[in-house]
């Protein structure tokens, strides 16, 4: 937790010298200018592929199957085109990454893994007693009652 505080705190002091660098580098016009147009291209492709998504996630769901994959490509779709809406360049590149179809399939299924891992972590810690020993059926009391009015 402290690790992703500071880099949440180091990445825009990074995101400003990598700026500062390209702005001194080409000059301050053509760095606003790479700026604006990541932006307009992040929302544009963040249109455009989440639309796609959206298209196979419905057929999916009309085959009657569970539409995992996309759920998960929508979201990397969302964080790559937030990402190119911010000013920098090094979040630009990131966005990139989650907006190509080959590196956003790769990051799903890491993202899928690792899911898979950590629900097998929490089922063999899970601490019921009645889960460990093979019972599937809870314990009933059977009886009668009678109602006395």
């Amino acid at each position: 937790m402290r690790a992703f505080l500071f880099l949440f705190l180091l990445f825009p002091i990074i995101e400003l010298a990598v700026l500062i660098k390209v702005g001194s580098a080409i000059g301050v016009f053509p760095t606003l200018l790479l700026v604006i147009g990541t932006a307009v291209l992040g929302s544009i492709l963040l249109r455009v592929a989440g639309v796609a998504t959206a298209w196979r996630a419905r057929e999916r769901l009309a085959r009657g199957e569970l539409p995992e994959q996309e759920m998960l490509e929508g979201l990397l779709i969302a964080v790559g085109g937030g990402l190119l809406i911010l000013p920098g360049f090094i979040s630009d590149m990131l966005g990139v990454l989650c907006l190509i179809p080959f590196t956003r399939r790769l990051l799903v299924g890491k993202i899928r893994r690792r899911a898979e891992e950590q629900a097998l972590r929490q089922r063999a810690f899970f601490d019921d007693a009645a889960a460990r020993s093979g019972q599937t059926r809870p314990n009933v009391l059977e009886g009668e009652y009678e109602r006395r009015d």
